[in-house]
This record gives C-alpha cells, structure tokens and sequence, in this order.
C-alpha cells in the first residue's frame, strides 16, 4: 500500500520538518510554499492608515510518499514534533492511499518506484 502525506505547517518551520524527515530517512520530498487560512483567519494590516483583512496566511507544503502504514506513522511523528509551536496555525497533517506509483524513467510503479536507487 502507498500512502501520500500532506502537512501544511508555519514557514519557519521549513528547516525544522526537512531535518526531521532527513533525520528518519523519508527520501522523496516535494515543497511548495502556499496560501491558506484556518482556525487563524488571516490578520489585519494597516497601510497608510487603512485597516486591509489578509485573510490567507503564507504556508509550507510537504507531499511525501511512504510505503507503508509503519512509515506513515513515523513520517507523521517526525512532522508534528518539527513543526510543533502550541500556538494556533501551527497546521494540518492529511494522510490517503494512493492507488499507483510510477517512475517515468524506469516504468517501475507501486513500492519498486519509491525506492533509490540509480540505474
């Protein structure tokens, strides 16, 4: 079974995640920066006087694959502790299946295209 991680987790919590998945051997991380709001509804910025709602928040994105439920939970353990603050935003983890994974170089799919390894 593959299963696909998504956290979104505080921008200064960048460096922190990557150490912890690093730390645990997860390879095969994608990055993104992103917008989005929750329980935080954005903040308010004044310019000139003018009070402006921002109403989405910068975030970072990490999308990983693991191979098993064993690594999910370790993969998941890794990120809270990384990005853990206990104040509000410090962000969401989701977790789903994936049907099928395939190396375009190699053509390998399901576990065989997670894996390392250079040919």
């Amino acid at each position: 079974m593959l299963i696909k991680i998504d956290a979104i987790v505080r921008e200064e919590k960048l460096e922190d995640v990557k150490k912890a998945l690093n730390d645990i051997e997860v390879n095969g991380i994608t990055v993104s920066q992103v917008m989005g709001c929750g329980a935080q509804r954005g903040y308010k910025h004044y310019v000139r006087g003018t009070e402006l709602d921002i109403v989405m928040l910068p975030k970072i994105k990490f999308e990983i694959v693991v191979s098993s439920e064993e690594w999910e939970a370790k993969t998941i353990r890794a990120i809270q502790e990384a990005a853990f603050t206990g104040e509000v935003g410090d962000g969401k983890i989701f977790s789903y299946e994936i049907r099928n994974a395939v190396k375009i170089r190699t053509k390998e799919s399901g576990y065989d295209a997670l894996q390392s390894k250079f040919k």
